[in-house]
């Protein structure tokens, strides 16, 4: 979904590969409460669901039209505590709405607010963009603390989901009914983004982002594109925001904050704000990490920070672009050639990286565990934290898994180069 193919090739623009990947992603939504039946997975995975919609609306800016907003959560958070307060209308006044149909509110108050602010912060792309949306985020952020009518305060505001119209006799008490409910929206919205992505005012995005003078010459307006996209990608965080209210049934101000913000920026970037399925690549793999890291450490932002720095630095288009740089080796069918390396790479960089956390986690119960607290339980093994033999054995395994490691990189090198090398040395 994140290239330019023959899709459009055949009649009415549908074709096997269009449509395949369609069909794979509903039925594997289809079947996931099948397979991870508790409702503490099932609400991770609705997390999840919302947070790609999330991150592939916030895209629509960053990776579509090359605007970086440090204040797109108060898109999300707009949209969420206006889908809150029509919950809480329905629950008073017995309104005959259903459910399903909340997160159109949700997006649209997300679009008008996009309306107003983006009628005056896209005039301009840049810093000048930027720094316009962190001081509008900041702003609605701290009026979400004064107004507490509309906001809530910092309590924020909550409604029950339950008083809704019944849809084919579902009241959604259930957590497996919202997460259908949620993968439906999922659905829809991602399709709808695809859509946009291949619309005349989608590619004219990309060349407002490659180009913007040159877009102007052509008789485009870049500011007009930059608003549309705007307001577009204000629609769909809305959305996300609607369905954010659903699942949790309350919306405070840590959910239009700086930190949300930031977050959905890391989320893109982790996965790849230059291709389509980038983001929805780092929604998953950002939300599995919080989940599961927040279960066994205290450290997990450390950890997810030293992974964004490393992306950063060593793969800037994304998980999705490292995906991507095979994609000459699949073509030219000597792909097969970096499964030994990547084979032999994978036990001491996974050992590397294990005994990296180790020295941190060690260092963490050094410090902060209670007064002759020694004992320490890391990955299935109890021992001494203040040990001198365990810290020798942690470091010795450490630097040994990373001279391994470093060892293996130039045989890497040579398959990567092969693998990537036509046959009589044309590239």
């Amino acid at each position: 979904m994140t290239d330019t193919t023959h899709s459009f090739s055949r009649p009415f623009g549908i074709s096997l590969r269009t449509v395949m990947p369609w069909l794979v992603a509903t039925i594997v939504l289809l079947l996931l409460p099948f397979v991870f039946s508790a409702n503490s997975t099932i609400t991770v995975m609705n997390q999840m669901a919302i947070t790609i919609i999330f991150a592939l609306a916030y895209n629509m800016l960053l990776g579509q039209v090359g605007m970086l907003s440090f204040g797109h959560a108060v898109f999300m958070g707009i949209g969420g505590v206006f889908a809150v307060h029509v919950m809480s209308y329905v629950e008073v006044s017995g309104a005959p709405l259903p459910l399903p149909l909340l997160p159109i509110f949700g997006g649209l108050a997300g679009l008008i607010l996009a309306c107003i602010i983006g009628s005056f912060s896209t005039r301009q792309a840049g810093t000048v963009f930027a720094m316009i949306s962190l001081g509008v985020g900041e702003l609605i952020a701290a009026c979400s603390l004064i107004f507490v009518a509309f906001f809530g305060g910092e309590t924020g505001v909550s409604a029950d989901r339950t008083y809704g119209l019944p849809v084919f006799g579902v009241e959604f008490l259930r957590q497996s009914e919202v997460y259908y409910l949620i993968a439906g929206w999922l659905l829809l919205s991602v399709l709808l983004m695809y859509l946009y992505t291949r619309t005349p005012m989608g590619r004219m995005a990309n060349a407002v982002r490659d180009n913007p003078e040159r877009a102007e010459f052509l008789g485009y307006s870049a500011r007009w594109v930059r608003f549309y996209s705007f307001i577009f990608s204000g629609f769909f965080a809305g959305i996300a925001g609607g369905l954010f209210a659903l699942n949790y049934e309350i919306m405070t101000t840590e959910n239009m904050s700086l930190v949300q913000s930031g977050k959905i920026l890391l989320i893109t970037f982790l996965g790849g704000m230059g291709f389509f399925v980038g983001p929805i690549i780092g929604a998953i793999v950002f939300t599995l990490l919080t989940t599961v890291l927040s279960r066994y450490t205290e450290l997990g932002a450390l950890y997810i920070g030293t992974i964004f720095v490393l992306t950063v630095m060593y793969c800037p288009r994304g998980l999705a672009g490292l995906l991507m740089m095979h994609e000459p080796a699949y073509r030219l069918g000597k792909l097969r050639l970096l499964i030994a390396p990547y084979l032999k790479l994978v036990i001491p960089a996974t050992v590397a990286v294990l005994g990296s956390a180790a020295v941190f986690e060690m260092l963490f119960h050094v410090r902060h565990a209670p007064p002759g607290d020694h004992e320490m339980g890391l990955y299935g093994i109890i021992f001494d934290s203040h040990s001198p033999v365990a810290w020798g054995a942690v470091i010795i395994v450490t630097l040994a898994a990373i001279a391994v490691t470093r060892a293996l990189v130039p045989q890497l090198n040579d398959a990567w180069h092969d693998a990537n090398t036509v046959e009589g040395g044309a590239k």
